[in-house]
Formats: C-alpha cells, sequence, structure tokens
C-alpha cells in the first residue's frame, strides 16, 4: 500500500513539473491545496518563510502545497488539506 502512496506522489510531482497543473489565488473548483507531499523545490506556492512556488527546502515539507484534484490528497501518505 505505501508503495503505490509514493507511486502517487511521484506522479503528481512530476505532472507538476511539467507544468499541468497551476496554483491560482482561488483555487478551481474541483481542485484543492495539499500540504505534506511535495519534493523539495516543486511546491505550487507558499511556505512558512516564502511565499514563491518551487520554494521548498525539503521533501514533504508540512508548509508547502500542492495543487491537486479534490479526495487525491487524503489518499497520499502525509498529505494534509492544513499547513502545520
Amino acid at each position: 500500500m505505501k508503495g503505490s502512496n509514493i507511486a502517487i506522489a511521484t506522479a503528481v510531482t512530476g505532472l507538476i513539473a511539467l507544468g499541468t497543473l497551476t496554483a491560482t489565488p482561488a483555487v478551481a473548483a474541483g481542485k484543492e491545496k495539499c500540504y505534506g507531499v511535495s519534493k523539495a523545490g516543486k511546491n505550487d506556492c507558499a511556505t512558512k518563510n516564502s511565499s514563491c512556488a518551487g520554494t521548498a527546502t525539503a521533501d514533504n515539507q508540512s508548509d508547502a502545497f500542492v495543487v491537486l484534484p479534490k479526495g487525491l490528497c487524503d489518499k497520499l501518505t502525509g498529505g494534509s488539506k492544513q499547513s502545520s
């Protein structure tokens, strides 16, 4: 089960790296912010120390988010809808 969660997180991170998912001030319908699942430098925007995309300094940083389709965040290991 954990292997499939890692595979999903890796696939999502790949999509983000390609620029297919973007963060907007108001998250579009059908999307949600998911904290704690981005790779270092691959977050969509905002951390406690920075307000720019791509500035997460560690993998799975709890205050960095990526925008995902609704419902996917709950399926990812470490995924949270709230920053910590």
